[in-house]
């Protein structure tokens, strides 16, 4: 099988957990909150907030959310955020698309990273409440998750990631 830029891209992509100090230029930054912009959404409600934290200190507080050094030394970090209050509701069963709404955004954002030459890490171990309080969010917003965003300072390991093979996660017709 002859694969795509889109595979080799999805296939290298790694999660980063060392960042250089060096800027993120804006112009990069704008193209990866552009692919979140871009993602789908359930009936295009696009429920999504990405908020960006550059300055130390708000980086550094965050850290006390996710206490990891190499988290908020990356020079940017985007909390992506929902509003379920915006998002589509199916009315079969209630479910609430906000979060599959923000995850979709987050890891077009990622790809979109990996592709300009920057690491993300997507962060979903940290303490909600704390990060909500140093970001300020008001009631109605949920925090889907964050991502250190920078150049990295080590080399991403050349091994394929392990994965399922396609015939234990594609089933056909039914699930029987």
């Amino acid at each position: 099988m002859t694969k795509t830029p889109f595979l080799k891209l999805a296939e290298t992509r790694r999660s980063v957990r060392a960042y250089k100090t060096d800027e993120v230029p804006e112009e990069l930054l704008q193209q990866v909150l552009e692919a979140g912009r871009l993602a789908p959404s359930a009936v295009n409600k696009q429920p999504w907030r990405f908020l960006v934290v550059r300055e130390e200190l708000n980086r550094r507080a965050l850290g006390t959310a996710y206490a990891r050094d190499w988290f908020w030394t990356a020079p940017v970090v985007i909390v992506v955020c929902v509003l379920p209050g915006e998002a589509w509701t199916r009315p079969y069963d209630g479910s609430n698309f906000a979060m599959v709404d923000g995850t979709l955004a987050m890891d077009h954002m990622q790809l979109a990273a990996a592709e300009l030459g920057l690491g993300t890490c997507w962060i979903g171990a940290f303490d909600p409440e704390a990060a909500r309080d140093i970001l300020g969010l008001p009631d109605g917003v949920s925090i889907v998750g964050m991502t250190p965003l920078g150049f990295p300072d080590v080399e991403p390991n050349p091994r394929p990631r392990s994965r399922r093979p396609l015939g234990e996660t594609v089933l056909k017709e039914r699930w029987s």
